[in-house]
């Protein structure tokens, strides 16, 4: 993980650019993590921006400058957690069409994409922030304020209901 004390000090004074290099080193994890969560691009774009809006405008509460990474996709797991409640209060008598993942569909992926979509939200999340994004246990406990142990655990059976039922 990247030191981003410099910038976080520049951007608790204010300094617009400096908030803008921290943005430009997670807007990716970001928005893949918003995306394979939320299965919709427009609601993973939405989900980022708000999360950056949040971030900026309370930047100079964060305490520990070498937290950031953590801190903002604290503020995305939140923001992904109200879309998805949105989704159910949405579709609660009816079920919910997927939308794409991209523009690229293949057929290919259909098995894997419909045993995705019988995770429950949190687990696509933690999924996600671990096989897309690489994120290591403690940081995703500490973004999903849960214990590593946990996380461990959690992420161990995910990715054995993930074979059963892709086998």
């Amino acid at each position: 993980m990247s030191d981003f004390s410099a910038d976080v000090n520049l951007a608790r004074k204010g300094d617009t650019s400096a908030f803008a290099r921290l943005y430009s080193l997670v807007y990716e994890d970001m928005y893949h993590i918003a995306l394979y969560s939320l299965r919709n691009s427009h609601d993973a774009c939405d989900a980022v921006s708000e999360t950056v809006l949040d971030a900026f405008s309370s930047i100079k509460k964060l305490r520990d400058e070498k937290a950031f990474r953590s801190w903002i996709m604290r503020i995305l797991s939140a923001k992904i957690k109200q879309k998805q409640s949105e989704y159910y209060k949405y579709f609660s008598d009816s079920e919910s069409e997927t939308d794409e993942l991209s523009e690229n569909f293949s057929f290919e992926n259909v098995e894997l994409g419909q045993a995705l979509e019988k995770l429950d939200p949190l687990s696509r999340l933690i999924l996600s922030m671990s096989v897309l994004e690489g994120y290591t246990s403690e940081e995703i406990a500490e973004i999903c304020e849960m214990k590593s142990a946990t996380v461990r655990s959690r992420l161990s059976r995910i990715k054995q209901k993930l074979r059963l039922e892709l086998c």
